[in-house]
């Protein structure tokens, strides 16, 4: 282990690839970058980028083990290994497709999927989290380090674990004279608020509620399996939302919760959209009008957050959204009508890939971690200090 601690802290300038699963459990995100530096001045440059997808067959199977009615041990343990192995085949076929010796990288660093979260304690339960692709596995089968694991070292010093990323927002995005609201839509919205010239310790980051994932169940369903999600919002721009449901659905408690807070798919999961979609149909909703009122509620939930918990407390004038919600040109439409005051961008329009975005944040939380640099951000995740987040599985 030393002799791999040693090789890395002492360059300076890394290739590294970074992993990304998330709760809208579509595929595998490979981001290989170049980082210079470290810390909040790290420099990074997108060398590759590439998407493997999920079969539905796979997704169905993550789904069920995502809920606590038809998950099972043997499952979970069987799909830790086979996500490890997939999550090796990513690191292979990005550097392959990008061109780049396999020995020309330094690190990989995997964000694993999470099948279930319990950021505060419950009746039966303690506080925890759990990630699974195994690091072993990755490392062994690509024969590089790899790092991973990461929420688990916030949430033992007190912190929700979530949301991650707005660390690398603040890296990524600040800005000197601008206030901004970085928006990631993936199954779950989570956003960072940057204030002008803002230090570290001024980011509010929370999780709004469900990004894409309510949406893409509903497409699932409504499809009858043909489409796993709503391309471009273009089936929710033939249909109108449906008042009175959209005002059930976001009197959610969820959304009277003041940050630091986090959730995922054990909160708005398949079990509560097939609540909302029996709501629905009880109502004689079209389809068209099912998915109008998802992508509505969606909208209106990152927008009531900004009003409620971030507007009271920074000038804001840009919003700047990323993941697949970025190519949901409806939901961008709705943001915008919501938010007249803000400039609505895209991630890309800054230079930065809104694909790629996340993968590039756990490159990031590598390569702090590798230097022993602290690479959580206290006052998004509710943590008690700044910690150094990862676990790292050796190829050798």
């Amino acid at each position: 282990m030393i002799h791999w601690l040693n090789h890395l802290v002492s360059r300076n300038v890394k290739v590294i690839v970074g992993l990304m699963s998330g709760t809208s459990l579509d595929g595998i995100d490979a981001a290989i970058v170049r980082i210079e530096g470290v810390g909040t001045d790290s420099r990074v440059e997108l060398l590759h980028f590439t998407t493997v997808p999920y079969e539905d067959e796979l997704r169905e199977r993550l789904k069920e083990l995502c809920t606590l009615d038809r998950s099972n041990t043997a499952g979970v343990c069987s799909m830790n290994f086979e996500l490890g192995l997939r999550l090796a085949e990513a690191v292979r076929q990005a550097v392959a497709e990008a061109g780049i010796p396999l020995a020309d990288v330094d690190l990989v660093s995997s964000h694993g999927q999470t099948v279930w979260h319990i950021p505060a304690d419950e009746p039966g339960f303690v506080r925890s989290t759990l990630q699974i692709g195994d690091l072993s596995v990755i490392a062994k089968k690509t024969g590089l380090p790899v790092m991973g694991d990461y929420r688990t070292a916030d949430m033992a010093v007190g912190g929700q674990g979530a949301p991650l990323t707005p660390y690398a927002d603040y890296i990524l995005f600040r800005d000197d004279r601008r206030g901004r609201i970085v928006q990631n839509i993936g199954g779950i919205g989570n956003c960072a608020a940057i204030p002008a010239a803002a230090r570290p310790e001024q980011v509010v980051a929370f999780d709004t509620g469900p990004g894409n994932m309510l949406i893409d169940q509903a497409v699932y369903q409504l499809s009858g399996g043909e489409r796993s999600y709503d391309d471009g919002g273009a089936w929710a721009a033939q249909g109108e939302a449906d008042a009175r449901l959209l005002g059930e659905m976001l009197s959610h408690p969820y959304f009277r919760l003041k940050p630091v807070k986090t959730t995922g798919r054990e909160m708005f999961g398949k079990a509560y959209a097939a609540e909302w979609l029996g709501k629905a149909a009880a109502r004689g909703l079209a389809p068209a009008d099912v998915i109008a009122t998802f992508t509505a509620f969606t909208a209106r939930s990152i927008a009531d957050s900004y009003r409620d918990f971030l507007f009271p407390l920074y000038a804001v004038e840009e919003i700047i959204v990323s993941g697949g919600g970025a190519r949901n040109a409806t939901l961008l439409r709705q943001l915008g009508e919501l938010l007249p005051d803000q400039r609505i961008l895209v991630s890309d329009d800054l230079g930065v890939s809104g694909d790629a975005k996340e993968a590039i944040a756990f490159a990031l939380f590598a390569n702090n971690a590798v230097h022993g640099v602290a690479n959580n951000l206290p006052s998004a995740t509710g943590a008690e200090r700044p910690v150094i987040m990862g676990k790292l599985a050796l190829p050798d």
